[in-house]
């Protein structure tokens, strides 16, 4: 009797065995909704604050993106900063630490 419930339980363990991959691999993918959040994710990359909101609304509420000529976040930020520090007409050392400041922030 001992040996015929061991046995059993022994089938059984191998069979739940059998199941987990199964079951893990179905777990991981992922809904159309997460997929949106992923892809939006990727995008916003280095951006901050109020423009990295303002872009996830956007982005996961499905809306094309603001024109920008097929350009980056980043790009776009390097644009904004050289326009800004050209205003100013820094130049030199000025320059380069405004931009380095301007871009990390």
């Amino acid at each position: 009797m001992k040996m015929t419930l061991a046995a059993a339980f022994a089938a059984l363990a191998v069979q739940f065995a059998a199941l987990a991959p199964a079951v893990g691999a179905e777990e991981k993918a992922l809904t159309p909704q997460q997929q949106r959040m992923k892809d939006c994710n990727q995008r916003a990359a280095g951006m901050k604050g109020d423009e990295r909101k303002a872009f996830m609304k956007e982005c996961l509420a499905g809306k094309p993106a603001a024109a920008n000529d097929g350009r980056t976040a980043q790009q776009e930020k390097m644009k904004k900063c050289n326009a800004e520090a050209t205003a100013k007409g820094l130049k030199g050392d000025e320059r380069k630490a405004f931009m380095s400041a301007c871009l990390k922030g």
